[in-house]
């Protein structure tokens, strides 16, 4: 077997994978949906829009695709964090700047994102706030990122019957839901200007081919269930 093979298969068993975060909220999304979808639509994408960010693909209501990866750096760009980032930058910084690790970590976890393109703030109420070309900039980077990683997961789906949008930004920004909506007509999704505004349950436009959804994420009730399974077990 060749040398190669021998590492992945050890860096594998040391749990070197991806892993995908934001599992509560997603989990909260999925049990959601048959409630809040008319026709059952088995082709979802949930976005998680908050100071961490992240999408996931779901097909009849199990995940089968996220931007995140082996840590919460992966995919979107975030309100600290940089997201999907060339290794080779990683690389460059420890040689050709004589960066710690402890140096990149703390430049990628928590001075990235809207914070590290704008140079204002990781919050984005402040940055649509501003008139600072910077902040506009970063907000710019953070619909594009979305609209692109939403592309793909459109691809690994086949299609897509729902487009839900759940966390502190997805819940409620309207200017950035209307941003990104805008950007995926090609896909049949249009928008409810007056429902977005007023931040309703359903803000897709009567004639939009993909329904689009606001669902709060309630993470905590998610944890409260299992917490729950887990006393009735030891009963």
């Amino acid at each position: 077997m060749p040398a190669s093979r021998r590492d992945w298969q050890s860096l594998r068993e040391a749990g070197i994978r991806r892993y995908g975060f934001h599992g509560l909220s997603y989990e909260n999304v999925a049990r959601a949906l048959p409630q809040r979808l008319k026709a059952a639509g088995t082709r979802v994408i949930a976005a998680h829009l908050g100071n961490g960010a992240s999408l996931c693909a779901m097909l009849g209501g199990r995940s089968i695709d996220t931007t995140m990866s082996f840590t919460a750096l992966d995919g979107l760009m975030m309100g600290t964090r940089a997201g999907s980032l060339d290794p080779g930058v990683v690389l460059h910084l420890l040689q050709a700047h004589g960066m710690t690790a402890t140096q990149l970590e703390d430049l990628l976890y928590r001075r990235s994102g809207l914070l590290g393109l704008s140079g204002i703030s990781s919050d984005m109420r402040t940055l649509l706030q501003s008139h600072a070309p910077e902040a506009a900039f970063a907000v710019d980077c953070f619909v594009h990122r979305a609209v692109r990683e939403i592309g793909a997961l459109t691809a690994t789906l086949g299609g897509l019957d729902a487009l839900v949008f759940t966390a502190g930004i997805g819940e409620r920004s309207a200017d950035i839901r209307e941003r990104i909506c805008a950007r995926l007509g090609w896909l049949g999704v249009t928008l409810d200007s007056e429902a977005n505004a007023a931040h309703r349950p359903v803000i897709g436009a009567a004639e939009s081919r993909v329904a689009v959804l606001i669902i709060p994420a309630d993470e905590e009730r998610i944890i409260a269930r299992y917490a729950l399974g887990l006393v009735e077990a030891g009963q």
